[in-house]
């Protein structure tokens, strides 16, 4: 099974996007913030094939969890695809992650995201 792991603040949006992944095959861990999110990557559970990650988060944000994800070799790799409600999400896109979807996420579309990053990876 393909491990998504969510990395949002809101307890609402990290619970449907993670139960709509879940009711399409994907097996899907909530974090709702960079700390937890680095601490599930470094605790030797199964590595996901892809991150959901907000940006504007408590704790630790998403660009400050992306600078550490990317300064860490075993987990450099791991595709990112940003989920947010920044205003200028596309400037953020070449910088953060391998693309940005914008809040509402449509369901097809977050579908064929996690198809597109993990079904390759099988």
């Amino acid at each position: 099974m393909h491990v998504v792991l969510v990395v949002e603040d809101d307890p609402d949006i990290r619970a449907t996007l993670c139960e709509a992944l879940e009711d399409n095959g994907y097996s899907a861990v909530a974090a709702s913030n960079g700390v937890e999110a680095l601490e599930y990557l470094r605790g030797g559970n199964v590595t996901p094939c892809l991150i959901l990650l907000d940006l504007m988060m408590p704790v630790m944000d998403g660009q400050a969890f992306r600078q550490e994800q990317r300064n860490d070799a075993t987990l450099a790799s791991i595709p990112v695809v940003v989920v947010s409600a920044y205003r200028d999400l596309d400037k953020y896109a070449e910088q953060l992650a391998t693309e940005c979807l914008p809040k509402p996420v449509r369901l097809d579309t977050l579908l064929q995201t996690a198809r597109k990053h993990c079904d390759s990876a099988a």
